[in-house]
């Protein structure tokens, strides 16, 4: 399998070559050896990471060893079959002149016919050059440049005690991912800015295993809120993506994640409510374990963490995956105010501009991205604090939401 990856990808390797020749015919002896030489360079790089992937395990070195792999080779092989379509184009072009000079004399087309086409050549090298500097640059600049999203939900039944509450919500910080402490640390100093009565984390504390959040523990410890701190399990929290050396290896790793939450102060809902009373008033939070449609996990359990919170004047349920909002709570649960979820991460990409957003993400999840309402209830969707296999963002950026409470 590994050979028929090698034979392919040097298949692209060799035809946008042929472009890389054609640009730098005219240069001097010494550049055209650098460039021609150095194209090589990231094809051996690809293929060495691919072969060492195959042979040895990259998690002994890092558990994100994996993630910077796949990035390498896809930013590489993907900017360059981009630029194939423009190479592909000329080709065409040059196949259509050759079938035509054969039934006439001269060209069917009009225009001189070339070896290889000057502008779509070029623009196939610049085409390829486009995307791979994107990633680069979410890499280097989009992975933490977070965001504040402030929006404003209007309840009729919220009690005057509780007007203007302000909640902050984290979602997926993926800790396992990170590379960049010191920015990380500017992102939890952003969130305490704020000021927020409430926080939540809607869950994906890790990426596979407990250990990854170990030095962390003391940045996001800071996160500190007049009414507390509270969070639920995601999907990625329960090591269901690793393979284990036994059943008990991985029970032992989700207990770990449990212990990192309190050592985090956070109160962790693994299917229960908590109540925050002010001025005789109750709000109930919700949590629930990750509940996910289709293949994702099914550990939650809505019926058990609602029961008993009918006293409450309103209800805001903390659940990681937005598809749970259309399976469970709307059909059932029609005084559930608020649900705050998280997991799609906006894709790590896509575009957003005034009131339009665009992102592949939207084609797997009707609700992605921000603020939906259907009658009287809310479903809100962080777009994700921390980044998941690519290391980047490009125009999606890490989130951190603050959602004020007003009385309708």
């Amino acid at each position: 399998m590994l050979v028929l990856v090698f034979a392919v990808l040097l298949l692209v390797d060799v035809y946008f070559f042929q472009a890389v020749l054609a640009i730098s015919k005219n240069w001097t002896p010494t550049w055209r050896q650098v460039v021609r030489v150095g194209f090589w360079v990231p094809t051996a790089a690809s293929f060495a990471a691919l072969l060492w992937w195959q042979l040895a395990d990259p998690y002994a070195i890092n558990a994100n060893v994996r993630n910077w792999i796949i990035t390498g080779v896809f930013a590489t092989y993907f900017s360059k079959l981009i630029g194939i379509i423009f190479l592909l184009i000329d080709d065409i072009q040059r196949l259509v002149r050759w079938v035509a000079a054969l039934f006439q004399k001269k060209a069917a087309l009009p225009g001189t016919p070339i070896t290889r086409s000057q502008f779509l050549t070029q623009a196939a090298v610049v085409a390829s050059a486009v995307p791979f500097g994107a990633m680069v640059y979410g890499i280097v600049s989009g992975a933490h440049d977070y965001r504040v999203r402030k929006v404003t939900v209007k309840l009729p039944t919220l009690p005057h005690a509780f007007d203007g509450i302000r909640l902050a919500q984290l979602s997926d910080i993926h800790s396992g991912s990170f590379f960049n402490k010191t920015a990380v640390k500017g992102g939890v100093e952003m969130v305490l800015k704020e000021k927020p009565d409430l926080i939540f984390f809607t869950g994906d504390l890790v990426n596979n295993e407990s250990a990854e959040v170990k030095e962390y523990i003391s940045v996001f410890d800071k996160l500190r809120a007049p009414l507390g701190v509270f969070s639920v399990t995601g999907n990625h929290d329960y090591g269901d993506y690793k393979s284990w050396s036994s059943q008990a290896a991985k029970q032992q790793n989700f207990k770990d994640l449990m212990e990192a939450h309190r050592l985090l102060g956070f109160d962790l809902l693994m299917n229960e409510h908590r109540f925050i009373t002010q001025g005789g008033s109750k709000l109930a939070i919700i949590g629930i374990e990750n509940w996910g449609a289709g293949r994702f996990s099914k550990y939650g359990n809505l019926e058990q963490a609602y029961a008993g919170t009918n006293e409450a004047a309103v209800k805001l349920l903390l659940s990681h995956d937005p598809s749970h909002w259309d399976a469970q709570v709307m059909p059932t649960y029609k005084d559930i105010d608020v649900a705050f979820a998280g997991h799609t991460h906006g894709f790590q990409f896509g575009v957003e501009v005034g009131n339009f957003k665009w992102s592949p993400s939207q084609y797997a999840y009707k609700q992605w991205a921000g603020l939906y309402t259907e009658g009287k209830q809310h479903l809100y969707v962080n777009r994700g604090f921390g980044y998941l296999g690519y290391p980047g963002r490009v125009g999606m950026p890490p989130e951190i939401t603050i959602m004020e409470l007003k009385r309708a």
